[in-house]
């Protein structure tokens, strides 16, 4: 191993007008291991992995990589000088096979093949397979096997195990100690504790653009990494209440749904949800989980079956339709800034948009908008300039605030919820997870969609495993494990439901 560092940041700093992103932070990463990057949403990580990738110019400070000074100008230069970025969001064309999508662009100059690296770091791909028959890992092994074949040997991972099954996130990091073996140099930023002190050899930690410290894995643990994190120390256990269960509010019977081609999103889907419960929804990426939503709240169409809500059929209805009819209901759809809150409008406004059409009178009223607001703020600690402030201005933990705050106070009876704590840090998330455990007490009946099963095992009642738009299983949280919810989740698991609730 030699004796520079294969990434060092000397002082690196960035600013966005007034906002000091990153500030003189120093940090290295050395060949042979693998550096988990924690912090909470917006401490700097984003922005100092854009830097290393050659998104962002630094406004000062150093980059040396093996021990020479240089200059990223572009993700082109990152490439160049042995960077890979392995994204959340994979950059994969959708109709071309993996081969094709790994090579694209290298004209010929690929360092090593596609078949070479599938040898040397046990990653399991179909080379001819086309990208949109591939699930989320494939493509994800598509990811790397992309900057492996360009010679990277510095790897920027950002959270890899997002939407992965357990078994997924085990062959994930047999990867990565394969690739740490061969003496590349792996950045992995993610806001699971437990993967972190599984598979890193140390933790940089940063808290509002500073880097608060470094850590050696083996001689720390989660509660000292969330207190390094938000400053101070936090009940990292998410708790179930335990209630006796109520009435029936919401009964989907034999539902299913097809997109504009035909295509069965979901197939066969019956549930019931009591009053004071939080059911769970568990799957692999695209297994349904969007689709059940949208089709219960009206915004699609289902191809047969029926949603009943208090014995109340409403399946087929619109989602105006269906506020008519008096159904409480709320919605909490996955992508906040698209379908639950416009970003160019203020905290009040964006309350207004489910209250409007009460008001009567040619002339909108905002006075208890603002008054709604100024509560809304000071009771969920939502940290903003004002009420008048962007929404898109705002953290994603305070979007997400503004969102389940804002459906909260119509007092619904049900409440679904999809993802509602994806990319937020522990802080925020355990805020959120306060929010829903009260209106459970509260008598409501919740459907929370998630993708950490450890959250979905410690916070719901029951979990609904949906496996290619069916039901695979709906288990007891008490008596299920993360393994069995994988080989559910995955189909590898056929044996009834009735063997686990």
């Amino acid at each position: 191993m030699p004796d520079s560092p294969a990434i060092e940041l000397i002082r690196l700093t960035k600013c966005f007008d007034s906002v000091t992103a990153c500030d003189c932070i120093n940090l290295d990463v050395r060949r042979g291991e693998i550096l988990a990057l924690l912090g909470e949403n917006g401490s700097g990580k984003t922005t100092l992995t854009n830097m290393l990738s050659g998104i962002y110019q630094p406004d000062s400070g150093q980059i040396l990589l093996d021990g020479r000074a240089v200059s990223i100008r572009s993700p082109r230069d990152a490439i160049r000088l042995g960077i890979g970025m392995i994204h959340q969001h994979f950059k994969l064309v959708e109709v071309m096979s993996a081969r094709e999508n790994i090579l694209l662009g290298q004209a010929g100059r690929a360092a090593i093949s596609p078949e070479e690296a599938i040898r040397r770091f046990g990653i399991q791909v179909d080379l001819d397979k086309k990208i949109y028959d591939m699930s989320v890992s494939e493509k994800q092994a598509v990811e790397i096997l992309k900057v492996l074949c360009r010679g990277a040997d510095k790897l920027i991972l950002d959270e890899p195990t997002a939407v992965l099954t357990p078994q997924e996130i085990q062959a994930l990091f047999d990867t990565l100690r394969q690739m740490r073996g061969e003496g590349k140099a792996i950045i992995i930023i993610t806001h699971k504790l437990e993967e972190v002190m599984e598979v890193s050899d140390r933790v940089s930690v940063l808290r509002k653009g500073v880097n608060v410290g470094t850590v050696d894995t083996a001689s720390t643990n989660r509660f000292s990494l969330t207190e390094l994190m938000v400053g101070k120390q936090i009940d990292l256990d998410v708790k179930r209440e335990t209630l006796p269960p109520g009435q029936t509010l919401l009964k989907v019977q034999n539902l299913s749904a097809v997109d504009e081609g035909g295509r069965a999103l979901i197939e066969d889907i019956s549930f019931e949800l009591k009053g004071g419960e939080i059911l769970g929804v568990a799957g692999v990426a695209g297994s349904g989980q969007k689709a059940l939503c949208e089709t219960i709240m009206g915004l699609m169409k289902p191809s047969q079956g029926k949603v009943y809500m208090q014995g109340r059929q409403i399946s087929g209805l619109s989602p105006r339709e269906i506020i008519r009819a008096g159904v409480s209901m709320a919605f909490i759809p996955e992508d906040r800034l698209g379908m639950g809150l416009v970003g160019g409008m203020d905290i009040p406004d964006n309350l207004l948009l489910k209250t409007y059409r009460d008001q009567k009178g040619f002339f909108l009223s905002r006075r208890q908008a603002r008054a709604e607001a100024v509560d809304m703020v000071r009771r969920l600690r939502i940290v903003t300039p004002g009420i008048h402030a962007k929404i898109r201005k705002l953290s994603g933990g305070n979007v997400q605030k503004v969102l389940l705050g804002r459906e909260i106070n119509l007092n619904p009876k049900v409440l679904i919820t999809a993802y509602p704590v994806r990319g937020l840090d522990i802080g925020a998330s355990m805020t959120i997870y306060d929010m829903l455990n009260e209106q459970k007490r509260n008598g409501v009946g919740i459907l929370f969609v998630g993708e950490d099963l450890d959250v979905l095992l410690g916070l719901c009642d029951r979990i609904l495993v949906l496996c290619a738009g069916r039901v695979s299983a709906i288990v007891e949280s008490q008596f299920a494990t993360k393994a069995l919810l994988g080989m559910k989740m995955t189909g590898l698991v056929t044996d009834k439901e009735d063997d686990y609730a």
